[in-house]
């Protein structure tokens, strides 16, 4: 546990001018909402940095602070907390004087631990305070990577000479360490690829695909059959596609994984897909939905019936972004049902279905199903057809609130969609209450982020001068910042990702340009001029708040350079 309490380090936030004590009351019901820390909450919404924070809460405490990713911490230390009991007591030794051993600690005042590791040393202990992520952080910078790490578990476990040796390797241990190592880098997949010669692990980190891990191709029959057996496979089908699930038991939680296996030239590619429930504990702020954009999503929420759509390409977080606005409107007077497919993740007290061709349980048909359930809360994970179009308006105008996913460009292209697929424009105008779009930009690495001076010049040559002018008014240049790669980002200079946002309120004037079916430009003018912030527009404003950077937001916005 944290040394200060959240009332002590809002005080702290306050007293430093960094914010307002409602705000941060407001703040504090968001983070209990959303199952996760006050603190996270407070990075989330970025506030101050972690480095600030926690330099004010060493001041706060009386002790001296230490940036653990900026340290060099000789081997030897690291034996002295070794990682599974640095993580659990969020302490980790990191330097060695005549006055003592130094020990970076997230609670620097906890005297059990401080005498437990004074016993073990036999030295004087000397507390520093550190925040949990840079604790968590070092013990990722220390660990040794998965290619050593892996060829070390098979030399512990066989006799070097056994000519065998590769009938010998321990496959569940390997298939639990890679798991492992996917977990600590916030990978979302891991990609087991045969090629002629080798067996290549993958793993997927911010949308992007980073080579993990390489062994001999003899043991990618065993890794595939052990990862059968675990998800319940027929491991003697070697030429179909097979999909399933398994558990695995971490340190850090009960992981679900889904699984996918299909053959390629050179035997079965395997993907695994991590669904970690407690990296799923999300609000709509760390999502990345500013104050401004909550009114409209909040207000729509209020509503008793009507449709709320969230739209993009594959992977550009929709699923996330409904089960947030679920959570968040999830009590014990209301049924929430839904049919997806595949349910990815369990919401408490809903009724989740999942889709199965084989029973024809279609969307359409699970949804007319779920219409004789006395659902208040209906949410359809895919618009795909004209029948499931059709039955979900059809819902959204007879009292229920129903939750669905498109896959269009931007959020006015949703309507001529919703169109095509034989929907009345007047039941369009009368049931879509909201249209949230979005894409998903990585956000600059915090431990190796360096400002850059950039002028309307260098921007004009990327971005249409009017748009610029609308996010950086009057100003001939201004700091943007970029990562300049680390260890602890892959030397990308980008950790994790947060959603740019397009949220368009269906307002009585595009009900008007919906039912005299205008195209979607019209719509999307419309609805800039009522206020509407493009998803090129938020992304700016993240720029030049420091979270992402210009590129990541030409890339995911596809906006042709001039």
């Amino acid at each position: 546990m944290l040394a200060v309490p959240d009332s002590r380090i809002k005080n702290i936030l306050i007293q430093n001018s960094l914010a307002k004590e409602s705000d941060l009351e407001d703040l504090a019901m968001m983070a209990k909402s959303s199952n996760i820390s006050f603190y996270d909450a407070v990075l989330d919404k970025n506030i101050a940095s972690d480095e600030i924070i926690g330099q004010m809460i060493a001041q706060s405490l009386g002790f001296p602070f230490v940036i653990l990713s900026r340290t060099a911490i000789p081997e030897e230390l690291f034996l002295v907390t070794p990682e599974k009991v640095a993580r659990k007591l969020k302490s980790i030794a990191f330097g060695k004087d005549a006055n003592g051993l130094k020990i970076a600690m997230n609670d620097p005042t906890d005297k059990l631990t401080i005498e437990m590791l004074s016993k073990k040393t036999g030295l004087n202990i000397i507390p520093y305070f550190a925040t949990e992520k840079d604790i968590l952080n070092a013990l990722r910078l220390l660990r040794k990577d998965l290619q050593t790490a892996c060829e070390n578990l098979i030399n512990e476990e066989i006799d070097i000479n056994n000519t065998a040796i590769l009938d010998e390797a321990p496959v569940s241990k390997i298939v639990d360490l890679i798991v492992d190592y996917a977990y600590q880098d916030k990978a979302s997949d891991i990609h087991i690829e045969p090629e002629e010669k080798n067996l290549l692990i993958r793993f997927r980190i911010d949308g992007l695909l980073h080579d993990a891990l390489r062994l001999p191709k003899n043991l990618h029959v065993r890794i595939v059959s052990r990862i059968k057996v675990l998800s319940k496979l027929r491991t003697d089908e070697h030429l179909s596609a097979q999909d399933g699930k398994m558990r695995l038991t971490t340190p850090y939680e009960v992981l679900d994984i889904r699984v996918s296996i299909i053959p390629v030239a050179d035997g079965e590619k395997v993907v695994l897909r991590l669904l970690s429930s407690k990296k799923k504990q999300f609000s709509l702020s760390n999502l990345g939905v500013d104050d401004s954009e909550l009114k409209k999503i909040n207000k729509a929420l209020g509503k008793s019936y009507g449709m709320i759509l969230s739209t993009g390409p594959t992977g550009s977080g929709k699923t996330t972004i409904i089960y947030t606005l679920l959570k968040q409107i999830n009590i014990r007077e209301r049924n929430i049902t839904t049919i997806e497919d595949p349910v990815e993740y369990r919401i408490a007290g809903a009724n989740q279905i999942q889709v199965n061709i084989k029973t024809n349980l279609t969307f359409a048909n699970g949804l007319r199903s779920i219409l004789r359930q006395d659902p208040n809360v209906i949410f359809v994970g895919e618009i795909r057809d004209n029948e499931t179009a059709g039955i979900a308006v059809n819902a959204a105008l007879t009292g229920h609130l129903v939750f669905s996913t498109l896959h269009t460009n931007d959020a006015s292209a949703s309507i001529p969609r919703l169109i095509d697929m034989k929907v009345e424009p007047f039941l369009v105008a009368s049931t879509v209450n909201l249209i949230i779009a979005q894409r998903l930009v990585r956000k600059i690495c915090d431990m190796c982020r360096m400002p850059v001076t950039l002028t309307m010049n260098d921007l004009a040559q990327r971005i249409p001068v009017e748009i610029i002018l609308n996010t950086f008014p009057d100003q001939k240049s201004f700091i943007v910042f970029q990562g300049q790669g680390c260890k602890i980002c892959h030397n990308t200079g980008y950790e994790g990702r947060i959603g740019i946002f397009e949220i368009l309120e269906i307002s009585s004037e595009i009900r008007k340009l919906i039912t005299t079916r205008c195209d979607a430009d019209i719509i999307n003018r419309q609805a800039v001029k009522e206020g509407m912030k493009t998803m090129l527009a938020d992304g700016l404003n993240k720029v030049a708040r420091g979270i992402t950077t210009i590129e990541e937001v030409l890339r995911v916005t596809k906006v042709e350079t001039i």
